[in-house]
């Protein structure tokens, strides 16, 4: 089944982990990955931010190895950025490292991911309206099981599994009624029975 190639993920180490974990900077990667090459002021003015501040985060991202230029997009001094990878690589163990700057990044990353991906589904839910042939398609289910860490992984492992085998079978941009499909998966233990 194929992955993402691995000169597409990008792993995190302790470095280039602060070097993301700002709000911006992931909305700023984010809108990359998701719409393609983009100037400063295009992400300023889809983000709501200045120009100044997206140039300043688009040059700390570029500088970790995240984003890179896209010259076959520009046209004299403008300047457009895209994706350097597909996707990040989160190392749990960034959450217990000695070093309290970086245990404080990966708490900022991940409760950043979980508000973006509040967001999304929030958006979804707002618009749900806009998507009528979607209605039986989406997804808001929630489980909950007894499992151990090891069976915990196991099955987190089969869930990547069985998205990644649907990448062969993604349809063309132009395919008529398709989208792009977010599916988040949160696994985590709960504090009570």
């Amino acid at each position: 089944m194929p992955e993402i190639p691995q000169d597409r993920v990008h792993e995190l180490d302790p470095r280039t982990l602060r070097g993301l974990a700002h709000p911006l900077r992931m909305r700023l990667l984010s809108r990359l990955r998701a719409d393609g090459p983009a100037t400063a002021s295009q992400l300023a003015a889809t983000l709501g931010e200045s120009s100044g501040a997206t140039s300043y985060h688009l040059r700390q991202l570029a500088a970790y190895g995240f984003i890179e230029d896209a010259p076959e997009h520009g046209k004299g001094r403008e300047r457009w950025w895209q994706a350097a990878h597909e996707s990040i690589r989160f190392n749990s163990e960034l959450h217990t490292d000695a070093d309290p700057t970086v245990r404080g990044a990966a708490n900022l990353f991940t409760h950043e991911v979980a508000s973006i991906h509040t967001q999304e589904l929030s958006t979804f839910i707002g618009t749900m309206g806009d998507w009528p042939d979607w209605a039986d398609a989406h997804d808001l289910s929630d489980w909950t099981l007894r499992l151990t860490p090891e069976l915990a992984m196991e099955l987190d492992s089969k869930v990547h599994e069985l998205i990644n085998s649907y990448r062969e079978r993604e349809v063309a941009p132009d395919t008529e009624g398709s989208a792009k499909v977010r599916f988040h998966l949160h696994a985590f233990p709960r504090t009570s029975g």
